[in-house]
């Protein structure tokens, strides 16, 4: 068992990270934060809870999920602070993650030049309102019957 002294209140937590005290609830509840109960049922969190949420709010920042901080967390110690080693790897794997949404979005800007350019809105052949379009290339009409 802890020293009560080595665990925070939620209403600290939540100072320390500036997150609001539901959101630390939340995050306790998806199991993204540890928190033990004392003898009246009072949430109280180890120190190391502040560096997990602070890693939650960069990650929600970045727009990553939180399901996929939860298999990050998962992958970490629970009972310590994430480390400088940690932090790399989770920062490559968020990296790459990012890199391929900026590809993603290079992509339907192209896209979207293009439907501009031509200015066709036609549903036979507009590639924005009409992707993929593998059985329009057979011409008109129900291909499918």
């Amino acid at each position: 068992m802890r020293i009560s002294d080595e665990l925070l209140s939620i209403g600290e937590v939540a100072a320390r990270t500036g997150a609001a005290v539901s959101a630390v609830r939340y995050y306790e509840t998806l199991g993204l934060v540890p928190a033990e109960r004392t003898a009246g049922n009072v949430r109280k969190f180890p120190r190391h809870a502040i560096r997990r949420i602070s890693l939650i709010q960069v990650a929600v920042r970045f727009g990553i999920p939180l399901a996929e901080v939860a298999e990050v967390f998962a992958s970490l110690p629970s009972g310590r602070t994430p480390n400088k080693r940690d932090w790399a790897k989770i920062s490559a794997a968020w990296n790459q993650r990012l890199e391929d949404r900026k590809q993603s979005i290079a992509r339907m800007q192209e896209e979207l030049t293009g439907c501009i350019g031509c200015g066709c809105l036609s549903l036979n052949k507009c590639t924005l309102l009409n992707p993929g379009d593998e059985l329009g290339k057979a011409g008109p009409g129900a291909r499918l019957i």
